[in-house]
């Protein structure tokens, strides 16, 4: 009798990512795979790439190395974004036996008729131009929340940004098919959806082949917050200058999305966000956040934020921690610029030293917990609703709140998956929240 195959999954870089690992994770199980944890012996390792930092170029080595180390035998492949632009460069690396780009990873079963292992990678990649063809995505089992995809792909041009080249022209899923993968999700008792894509704002463009819009963002917004079974929609990076007013407003009185925003700022510089050709200018952003808050007091906002962009003096990054510093936000995440062959930034000049970024992005880290720790001191006393979720952490299990406070009580296994109406009391000394229960325990 034939022993059933095993395959294992390891996801490097953003939520889109995660949605497309799971999809090719339930293909392998519809093809009779098993699926096992990356920390275990399997026939198949699969390792989904990403290239938007250096570092993340730098752990794919090391991902390889502790795959082999639980089966030296076992037959190694690479998608993503880092195996669409250095194909070449990834089946070089000792152990890979397979690379595919951006199309080909999701006709993964066409490549890997033979798991016997090669001396070098075979490499099947296409010209980006023709990832233009859109694959719908959602994740589940993986996590409490789900992913999903709604969009690929991008038509923006920052200097600095090599997902263009990974992803091909902005494209999007059908409406239809949203909804019929939003319904799939409900049915597994997911509580919490995320929309996910490279730039989700544009979503519309390139639905059914076409370059012009069918649907806007906002219509896909009011689509989905008509589908029973999902208590919870959240928002993931989009920006700002496709962050509508009326999408703002619909959220502050809608019953499923959440007051939760995160918007990519990159920089609190004029001058610094016209060389990365970003498509607003910092008097946007004050006014996008004025927005949400006029309407959601409580919402979360988190930014995006690059340190140490070509040209970044010292008197640039002070307007740039000025400016957040002043703006009524809840967390940073901060990315210290790193060269990426191929795109404007990289023949620039002006280069900042890399114990300037590193000294810069330590105090915009430092800003950050002072933020987060501010929005949640001014959430203390009020009451929210929680979706717990599913790991036992040292004895305590965490959760969020709709406004994205994270919580943590004493592990309870029965609290998995279930949203419950709570108080905030006081902040411990890891920066947690902690509650006390309202009312009814159980809201679902």
């Amino acid at each position: 009798m034939q022993t059933q195959k095993k395959v294992a999954f390891y996801t490097l870089g953003c939520k889109l990512n995660y949605s497309e690992t799971s999809t090719i994770s339930r293909n392998f199980q519809n093809k009779g795979f098993e699926r096992v944890e990356f920390n275990e012996s399997a026939d198949i390792y699969v390792i989904n790439t990403c290239s938007v930092t250096e570092n993340a170029d730098k752990r794919f080595k090391s991902i390889v190395k502790s795959a082999l180390k639980q089966n030296e035998n076992a037959f190694l492949i690479a998608i993503g974004c880092y195996a669409q632009l250095k194909p070449n460069e990834l089946a070089k690396i000792d152990g890979v036996d397979l690379v595919l780009g951006a199309t080909e990873k999701f006709k993964v079963f066409d490549y890997i008729n033979d798991l016997s292992k090669n001396d070098m990678g075979k490499v099947h990649s296409c010209e980006i131009k023709e990832a233009d063809f859109y694959i719908g995505s959602y994740s589940i089992g993986d996590r409490t929340r789900a992913f999903l995809k709604v969009q690929d792909g991008c038509d923006y041009k920052c200097t600095y940004c090599t997902i263009p080249l990974a992803r091909g022209i902005s494209r999007s899923d059908t409406l239809e098919n949203i909804l019929k993968n939003t319904q799939e999700i409900s049915e597994q008792g997911i509580k919490e959806i995320v929309l996910t894509g490279v730039n989700i704002g544009d979503y519309g463009k390139g639905e059914f082949g076409n370059l012009k819009h069918e649907h806007t963002f906002f219509e896909l917004v009011q689509a989905l917050d008509q589908v029973e079974g999902i208590s919870r929609l959240r928002i993931s990076s989009i920006e700002p200058n496709l962050l509508k007013n009326e999408t703002i407003d619909f959220v502050a009185q809608s019953n499923s999305f959440v007051p939760h925003f995160h918007i990519p700022l990159q920089s609190g510089s004029n001058h610094l966000l016209k060389l990365m050709k970003r498509r607003y200018l910092k008097e946007v952003y004050v006014d996008r956040v004025r927005q949400i808050k006029e309407k959601m007091p409580d919402a979360c906002i988190g930014v995006d934020v690059i340190v140490g962009f070509p040209g970044e003096t010292d008197d640039f990054f002070l307007e740039t921690y000025n400016f957040l510093n002043e703006l009524d936000i809840s967390y940073l995440h901060v990315f210290t610029y790193s060269e990426r062959p191929n795109t404007e930034a990289f023949d620039m000049g002006n280069v900042i030293p890399k114990n300037v970024r590193k000294k810069r992005s330590k105090m915009l880290r430092g800003l950050s917990v002072k933020k987060r720790r501010h929005f949640y001191q001014c959430q203390l006393g009020k009451s929210f609703s929680v979706l717990f979720e599913g790991e036992n952490k040292e004895g305590y299990i965490h959760g969020f709140t709709e406004n994205y406070i994270k919580v943590k009580t004493l592990w309870n296994p029965n609290l998995v998956n279930t949203i419950h109406s709570v108080q905030l009391t006081n902040i411990d000394e890891d920066g947690l929240v902690r509650f006390e229960w309202v009312k009814e325990k159980s809201l679902a």
